[in-house]
């Protein structure tokens, strides 16, 4: 299976009632992160989330659909369709 190099962008409204249910998730996705960055915006209560993958199209789907089925969550995705294995050389 074709595993290819993919950022995820998170735009997290309301974090403190959020938090759990996105840090439940990407948990669950942990193996496919590389990395992981945030930016709180405490005055507004918002937060951007970065995460940069190696997965599948059906795993990139996959953790797409999940975090855009809870409330106050915009995901964009970049897939580069790199195979990852151009980076392990």
């Amino acid at each position: 299976m074709e595993r290819n190099i993919t950022i995820l962008g998170l735009l997290v409204d309301d974090r403190a009632s959020h938090a759990s249910k996105v840090q439940e998730v990407l948990t669950r996705y942990g193996s496919h992160i590389l990395s992981r960055s945030g930016i709180p915006a405490p005055s507004k209560d918002r937060g951007i989330i970065t995460l940069t993958m190696e997965a599948s199209e059906q795993e990139r789907q996959e953790i797409e659909q999940e975090l855009g089925q809870i409330r106050g969550i915009q995901v964009r995705t970049l897939s580069f369709g790199v195979p990852s294995d151009v980076f392990n050389d």
